[in-house]
């Protein structure tokens, strides 16, 4: 069947970017009002907020180094400060870059991607600058001391790619280096070795991948004693073989190709996502690395999974571990030290109920120092220095920008339709009987965790909204068991728990069906398809933003092929047979009706393209259903490029929410 609405794909087509045009209008006209407007203000205090805290990062020289927007800096300044500047109420900030600036003096629209600092040295380092939010961008090399780009230095062009720093000359590089070099996904499929002073055709290849690989990469590890360089072929999405370089030698590392994989001067840790030597899915192992490559297999367990209890992340400081883990979504956080009689286990400081603590960063090459957060639905984020085996420091506590009077945080289990308990947290005034805004991803193993949103606090729950959490099966929260249970053929599973968790907030009395929103972005925007197109009853309102929708034809659609591991492969038939039974753009039948819809998306979006939102609204219009979308020019897959962009995005979220929640209550 011909698709009459692919020429919406075309990113090029004047046709499409005037179509594009005039849906932006018509939902500005029917949302823009004088709410929207109080509404936008209200968030962008809160993002241009100079009271916010940073979460900064540490390089390695003693600095910390953070980049921050503001009204003031709407594109951002990379910046660094002291400790001792850091514990004061008003920092002094060295700006080593500021892009506002850059775009001035260039005429360019670049945002901020990252900078890869030398180590040790301390002194350049290869700043990533995107235009318009991209994933693709331009890579310079930046003197640190004069803060200036460096002539003749390292310089890519545009390009979704990844550098790593060898030495002071040279570099680890893996971009389009023209025809055939890049993978059926569009990353890198070779990396290369880079000197200083010679053109990038004459870089020596360490390694190419396959054509159908996701992308390939290298990378150093400069811990002093332990140099080690590392090739990284990610054959799918949870799919890796890691390689030890020595010389022109490469070494396989002979771990699971679905396994994590990571080294600390002696010490190897593998996190497993499948059964690998006794050792069950979801399990942290250690051993000495030298010993593995030689033959040994006596490993140590660091952790084990069980019903309700799954890791997290975990960070290495100089001589310890710290682990994240996670009981029915809640974290708790340890330590553990490595002795001659075994490894050695003490808490660390974690959050109150119903909250995260996370590791924000460490510096593994220097100290047992750690910067450590935490932070919960009513409870703005504190930013703690702790170093393991001594005191704890709050450096930084966040501002709170709504009141949370009478507020409370309640966590719910839910019974999805094979009996699975799915849990989800309720937020807000119990005595409330305003709209319910009802969130989930369920995708990558990626957990949604409880989270302070000073915008979601000042334009939903203190305007007597409820806001829910669902932790459904396709991510994280319970480790690879959980998000392996809705892969590919059973993907219906992570719709069904969402579901289920709708039905529930229901029969519990805290929302009725025409009160009841749902948001998600990215695989949650699919997650938003689904509802809308197979249970278009539980609900009164959709948003889906920076979606994927067209199941058919998503591997042909810029990253869309990288992801076959989690949904399928739409191209060979028996996959397409599972995968058409949920694809929403294939299940838009014009005698049903829908809530209404407002899509969210990019034109400047390389991850998943905007063609998936404008296709199903084009469709979804020609049927006479209500729908809106509004396509921000740039912002990549955040969908916005500076503050004043996510103020937009976010206040016609509330708006379209708030509106059309309300206008239900006769349902």
């Amino acid at each position: 069947m011909i698709d009459p609405y692919l020429w919406l794909e075309d990113l090029e087509s004047p046709e499409a970017s005037r179509w594009v045009a005039e849906r932006n209008a018509e939902t500005l006209a029917s949302l823009g009002g004088e709410e929207f407007a109080r509404l936008k203000d209200a968030v962008r205090e809160v993002l241009d907020s100079k009271e916010r805290i940073s979460f900064p990062a540490w390089r390695g020289d003693g600095y910390y180094y953070d980049f921050w927007k503001d009204a003031d800096h709407p594109r951002g300044v990379w910046r660094r400060t002291t400790l001792e500047q850091f514990r004061r109420d008003e920092p002094e900030w060295d700006v080593l870059l500021d892009v506002g600036a850059l775009n001035e003096a260039e005429g360019e629209n670049w945002t901020w991607q990252s900078a890869t600092v030398l180590r040790p040295g301390y002194d350049r380092c290869l700043v990533s600058l995107a235009r318009g939010g991209s994933d693709a961008a331009v890579v310079r090399e930046f003197d640190m001391v004069n803060r200036v780009f460096v002539e003749d230095g390292f310089v890519l062009p545009e390009a979704k790619t990844d550098v790593g720093w060898i030495d002071a000359d040279h570099i680890f590089v893996a971009t389009d280096f023209g025809p055939g070099s890049l993978t059926s996904s569009g990353y890198a499929r070779i990396a290369k070795a880079w000197r200083r002073g010679t053109p990038l055709s004459e870089a020596e290849t360490v390694f190419e991948g396959d054509p159908d690989d996701v992308l390939i990469t290298a990378v150093r590890d400069p811990a002093e004693g332990f140099v080690r360089d590392f090739v990284v072929q990610r054959v799918e999405f949870f799919s890796t073989r890691y390689f030890l370089r020595t010389g022109d030698r490469l070494v396989r590392i002979p771990i699971p190709e679905d396994a994590g994989f990571d080294v600390h001067r002696e010490w190897m840790v593998v996190r497993l996502r499948s059964p690998w030597l006794g050792f069950p899915a979801g399990a942290l192992i250690a051993t000495n690395f030298d010993d593995f490559l030689a033959g040994g297999q006596d490993f140590t367990v660091l952790f084990q999974p069980d019903e309700h209890t799954s890791l997290t992340s975990y960070h290495w400081t100089l001589n310890h571990l710290l682990l994240v883990t996670m009981t029915d979504v809640v974290t708790r956080v340890q330590a553990l030290t490595p002795g001659g009689s075994g490894w050695s286990e003490q808490p660390l400081p974690s959050s109150a109920e119903f909250g995260t603590t996370w590791i924000v960063d460490t510096d593994p090459d220097h100290s047992d120092a750690y910067l450590i957060a935490s932070e919960g639905f009513l409870q703005p984020a504190t930013l703690s220095l702790g170093s393991v085996g001594g005191d704890v420091t709050v450096l930084k506590r966040a501002p709170s920008f709504f009141a949370t009077d009478g507020m409370t945080v309640r966590q719910f289990f839910a019974v999805s339709d094979d009996g699975t308990r799915v849990p989800y947290f309720v937020v807000g005034r119990p005595d409330d009987s305003g709209p319910v805004w009802l969130t989930g991803y369920g995708g990558f193993e990626i957990p949604m965790t409880p989270n302070y949103g000073g915008v979601r606090g000042r334009g939903w729950l203190a305007r007597g909204g409820t806001f829910v959490l669902a932790n459904i099966r396709g991510g994280g929260e319970y480790g690879p068991a959980w998000h392996q249970a809705a892969l590919r053929e059973n993907r219906p599973r992570a719709y069904e728990d969402f579901a289920a968790v709708a039905r529930d907030l229901v029969s519990r009395g805290i929302a009725t069906p025409g009160r009841l929103g749902v948001t998600g972005g990215s695989n949650g925007g699919l997650l938003m398809g689904v509802m809308l197109t197979r249970y278009p009853d539980l609900f009164g309102a959709v948003v889906a933003g920076v979606p994927l929708l067209d199941m058919r034809r998503y591997t042909k659609l810029l990253a869309g092929k990288s992801w076959i591991a989690e949904y399928g492969d739409p191209d060979v038939e028996d996959d397409w047979a599972f995968i058409r039974e949920y694809s929403p753009y294939q299940n838009v039948r014009p005698d049903r009706t829908y809530p209404p819809i407002l899509f969210i998306t990019s034109t400047r979006d390389d991850r998943v393209h905007p063609g998936h939102a404008r296709k199903m609204l084009a469709l979804l219009r020609d049927q006479k259903h209500e729908t809106f979308l509004y396509e921000n020019v740039e912002g990549g897959h955040g969908a916005a490029a500076d503050n004043e962009q996510a103020a937009t995005k976010e206040a016609l979220t509330l708006e379209f929410l708030w509106r059309e929640l309300n206008r239900t209550i006769g349902r």
